[in-house]
């Protein structure tokens, strides 16, 4: 594999990891260069082991023996190495990396909404969750409860952005997702497919026990969440098949949106 020391942070083979704060900055960039970001280790071995092409990799020396051994053992020899001393990384990125790591990895053409759910048995569908470690949880808890399909509004926040990736530890690079339009609209096609659509919202009609019960391990379940505070628009409440609850003591508002979907996922876990 190619490994070339640099000692210039503004050195432009290293620009798809240039300035890794700025969120606004880096959806522009990524954007235009159809990539996004790995950080760590762990991150980097998720991407190495999906269909997301590994492009470069920023490494700080003390981690180099490391990273090159992954890279050998997940058979990705073409992938090209940076290395440097862990101030260089840090006036790349614009922050004090502790993992040592960064890559750059190329972006997938998002598949189509009524393809991706065809056959799927569990499915999350999430509104305008703007939040990067939300979103990354939601991920990772899809994940832990074998979720085929997730399917985001158009108001979601960009799931491969790096806090994102890496809170869900990878799992974003595996679970299948895609976009869908406006959930008003996108439920009732997934009614006609099939799927039980299941809005959680904190004044459901009915429990997530209640409806697990009363279904058969071969049903097919799309659960709705949506963001803290507004929660779930009433629109999308209208055009869900149930609304349903999670029982929680009197006086405390609400759950977490990712916790809220894991509590619902493990219940329904068959």
């Amino acid at each position: 594999m190619p490994i070339t020391a640099v000692d210039d942070p503004g050195d432009p083979r290293l620009v798809e990891l240039t300035g890794l704060t700025d969120a606004e900055a880096r959806a522009a960039m990524e954007d235009e260069h159809g990539c996004f970001v790995a950080e760590g280790l762990l991150t980097l071995e998720a991407a190495l082991r999906s269909a997301y092409p590994v492009r470069s990799v920023l490494v700080a020396e003390r981690r180099l023996a490391r990273v090159r051994q992954l890279l050998a053992d997940e058979g990705a020899g073409d992938v090209d190495v940076f290395v440097g001393p862990q101030p260089l990384l840090e006036g790349v990125t614009g922050f004090r990396i502790h993992r040592g790591v960064v890559a750059s990895v190329g972006r997938l053409a998002l598949p189509d909404p009524e393809a991706l759910v065809a056959g799927a048995r569990r499915v999350l569908v999430i509104e305008a969750v703007n939040d990067h470690e939300n979103l990354g949880a939601l991920f990772r808890n899809a994940a832990a409860f074998g979720v085929d399909a997730v399917l985001l509004d158009p108001r979601c926040a960009d799931p491969l952005y790096r806090r994102s990736v890496r809170v869900s530890l990878g799992h974003v690079l595996h679970v299948p997702w895609t976009r869908t339009t406006a959930l008003a609209d996108a439920l009732p096609a997934l009614s006609g497919t099939g799927i039980t659509t299941l809005a959680l919202t904190p004044w459901g009609e009915v429990t997530v026990h209640e409806v697990v019960r009363r279904r058969s391990g071969g049903d097919r379940l799309a659960w709705v969440v949506g963001a803290e505070g507004p929660g779930l628009d009433q629109a999308t409440l209208d055009a869900a098949d149930e609304r349903v609850r999670i029982p929680i003591r009197e006086g405390v508002d609400s759950l977490n949106v990712a916790t809220a979907a894991a509590v619902a996922l493990a219940i329904g876990w068959r």
